[in-house]
């Protein structure tokens, strides 16, 4: 028998003039042609995106860490091909994993160096004044905190991005209409929010304030220097994203009690940044890679198995 559409859940990331979704075993991304049609493409994932791996508690964690950004990379390489071709694509678009690799390892040093070394770096000069170690692990934290909410805040000024926003916004929407049994219609998938509970800029923000939690418990019990501290913000990455992810799925999961609503409404807050009302021909985008992972998987709209009845 097929789950019911709330017992799975369904993600997904904002591409170029696209939406991509990823169910359980599969993901399809759909792409508006600059010739107006949508075009789409669905694929069964298979090894760590299904693994033992994504279902062991903590240790999941990085797996989506990992595969948000793997996914991500393939599917906005191929919205790219797609929404920047004057003719439609003859031959299905293959998603070479390995073409990736090394930009995905170059965007990870650039998080790591950026949102992790950085900070502690500039809250170091502190010591300086003789600052005390309270402080310098507080302040090393809000300088984190302050350097991702700014980089969205500042990448959100530019159109095209701006423009990826409103499609951010239709993927929620449309997951929001499917969890709620509601059909999908440009019509019923605009009546909910643009914002969602287990939206990527929550996770994000989980793992900023998780990170500040955990480097200051370690920094006042473990103080051997700043290289030490350099390599402890690198080594317990994997420890945070896994706790992380945790605290997200248990957010989802008990999403309607008020105290779970009050601790996760800055998450919600901060969606005002990176997602935008759509329009309907958006709309339309989210709801055909929605419907596309869908039949991938056999299933139709309703949850059903295609066929069943």
């Amino acid at each position: 028998m097929a789950a019911e559409p709330a017992q799975v859940y369904y993600g997904g990331q904002a591409v170029i003039e696209g939406v991509m979704i990823r169910g359980p075993e599969h993901m399809a991304v759909a792409v508006r042609h600059p010739k107006g049609h949508i075009v789409t493409h669905s694929e069964r994932l298979s090894g760590i995106y299904t693994g033992r791996a994504r279902r062991v508690p903590l240790v999941r964690g990085m797996v989506v860490l990992w595969e948000t950004l793997a996914l991500g990379m393939r599917a906005l390489n191929y919205s790219s091909r797609i929404a920047f071709e004057e003719d439609e694509a003859k031959e299905p678009v293959e998603f070479p994993e390995k073409a990736f690799l090394g930009t995905m390892l170059l965007s990870l040093v650039f998080v790591v160096a950026v949102f992790f070394a950085g900070p502690i770096l500039l809250a170091h000069l502190l010591e300086r004044w003789d600052v005390a170690r309270f402080w310098i692990v507080l302040v090393e934290g809000v300088v984190r905190l302050g350097l991702f909410v700014g980089y969205i805040a500042v990448i959100g000024l530019i159109p095209d991005i701006r423009r990826v926003f409103q499609y951010h916004g239709a993927e929620h929407m449309t997951i929001h209409a499917y969890e709620a049994g509601r059909p999908l219609t440009v019509e019923e998938v605009r009546r909910f929010p643009k914002e969602h509970q287990r939206c990527g800029t929550s996770f994000l923000l989980v793992v900023v304030v998780v990170a500040l939690l955990t480097f200051f418990v370690f920094d006042l019990l473990v103080d051997e220097g700043l290289l030490v501290r350099l390599a402890s913000r690198i080594l317990l990455i994997p420890l945070i994203a896994g706790v992380s992810y945790e605290i997200l799925r248990l957010g989802a999961r008990y999403r309607e009690h008020g105290l779970v609503r009050a601790l996760f409404a800055p998450n919600i807050a901060l969606q005002a940044l990176t997602t935008r009302v759509p329009d309907e021909s958006q709309v339309e985008v989210a709801i055909a890679s929605f419907e596309a992972t869908l039949a991938a998987a056999g299933m139709e709209p309703g949850g059903r198995q295609a066929g069943g009845a």
